[in-house]
């Protein structure tokens, strides 16, 4: 594959070079010289023009150039230099003369071409004429001052592109290594910061991505040791309960309430976990119920199933502005009881609940929660307050995001600890 990904490169780069040498040669031989032809006939025209004003009626006395044929046209005499036969193959020089109708020009004899200018003085008329021998010459020898200039270009050119395409290939056969070793931590991973290039931006997100997965990884076998451990402690004490009462060491009177609070802790961490991935379900089919909801009367609703659970604590609500909220009727029950269910283990008189525009505040008036907790709070599974794992909180956290509500956890000065739901800013 390494073989394969290097060659189809190199095959790839050695195609754009010939391509690109194929315009560059194309653009010098054919639309370089018909660009520059008028500034070859613009001097051509200006060669044949200015010996004229040196040539006498006598023209075989001073032929000025051995290139021009030379003509002087007074009435009915015609008189021309000795070298018409070498530039001109005319045979009726009296024929030539009817080509001569503009000041300057050329024109097609034969499938030759050929340039004249003329000058009128009071004796007759001065004619300069030769061939594209001239043009033809300048071509050659603009082609032959551009062409080694080009073609050192070119080399020089190819070969720093061959140079950086070797290195790029390096490159991305280290890329190629490196997700092949990506579950590898024996492989040097360091991303070589050198180069502050596309590949780099790339190299550092395979390893963003590496320690993502790793990170992934470490905590999806975290959470399933924590799993086991929730699970494993209630089926523990019912096991012991029941093999007590086979053993009759305990009573059954004794041993039922046990193991029927344990099946019932069991049960909620079996719903919490199905609740927590069902609300993935209905996020992936956007399934969330956005209807406005009285939050006050699930508020109540909810202190009335709790306040029993301690009935030392005191609950207060209080509600200031506009108490919209949206959401669906369950979503925030499953909230609202999640957060109250935390609060009651940890509060010491008082659970205090505050309403304000977009905004729903939880106080308990117990410890404060340990830095190091405060910032996987949420996250399910991890070990919380009282070393204690569980579901509920993620469940708060994943409900609220669905229904685009943010919290956070806040702790007082000496005690105390606030969770606060805030609706997230609506964006254009």
């Amino acid at each position: 594959m390494r073989k394969y990904v290097q060659s189809k490169l190199s095959r790839q780069l050695l195609l754009v070079v010939v391509l690109a040498c194929f315009v560059i040669l194309f653009s010098l031989g054919v639309i370089l010289p018909k660009s520059l032809m008028p500034v070859y006939e613009k001097n051509l025209y200006n060669y044949l023009k200015q010996p004229l004003e040196l040539v006498s009626e006598d023209i075989e006395e001073n032929p000025i150039s051995n290139e021009i044929v030379y003509i002087y046209i007074y009435e009915d005499m015609i008189s021309v230099s000795e070298n018409l036969n070498e530039i001109v193959h005319f045979a009726d020089i009296y024929k030539l003369t009817n080509y001569f109708t503009e000041k300057y020009g050329k024109f097609v004899y034969k499938a030759h071409l050929y340039y004249y200018y003329t000058s009128d003085t009071k004796a007759g008329k001065r004619v300069a004429l030769t061939n594209n021998s001239y043009i033809r010459q300048a071509r050659e020898d603009a082609l032959h001052s551009v062409f080694p200039i080009v073609f050192i270009t070119m080399f020089v050119v190819s070969l720093l592109l061959v140079i950086w395409s070797t290195l790029v290939v390096r490159r991305i056969e280290k890329l190629k290594k490196k997700i092949d070793h990506i579950d590898d931590d024996t492989y040097n991973h360091r991303v070589n910061d050198s180069d502050f290039d596309e590949i780099y931006s790339l190299e550092q997100a395979l390893e963003d991505m590496r320690l993502g997965l790793k990170n992934q990884e470490e905590y999806r076998n975290q959470m399933y040791q924590n799993i086991s451990h929730d699970f494993k402690t209630p089926l523990t004490v019912i096991k012991s309960y029941i093999e007590a009462v086979e053993d009759q060491v305990e009573d059954v009177k004794t041993a039922l309430p046990i193991i029927k609070e344990q099946t019932l802790k069991l049960e909620n961490k079996v719903h919490s976990l199905l609740y927590l991935n069902k609300l993935d379900y209905i996020r992936e089919r956007n399934l969330i119920q956005m209807d406005e909801i009285d939050i006050k009367s699930i508020l109540n609703s909810s202190i009335e199933k709790f306040k029993y659970h301690n009935k030392d604590l005191i609950f207060k609500i209080t509600a200031t502005g506009n108490n919209k909220f949206y959401g669906s009727h369950d979503s925030w029950e499953t909230v609202i009881d999640n957060i109250l269910n935390n609060f009651i283990r940890y509060a010491e008189k008082e659970i205090r609940i505050t309403l304000k525009k977009n905004q729903v505040i939880f106080y308990n008036d117990g410890p404060n929660i340990n830095s190091d907790l405060l910032e996987g709070i949420f996250i399910p599974f991890r070990k919380g307050i009282k070393g204690e794992f569980g579901l509920g909180l993620s469940i708060v956290k994943k409900t609220l995001s669905y229904m685009h509500y943010n919290i956070q956890v806040k702790n007082h000065a000496k005690s105390g600890v606030s969770f606060i739901i805030t609706k997230e800013k609506e964006t254009k």
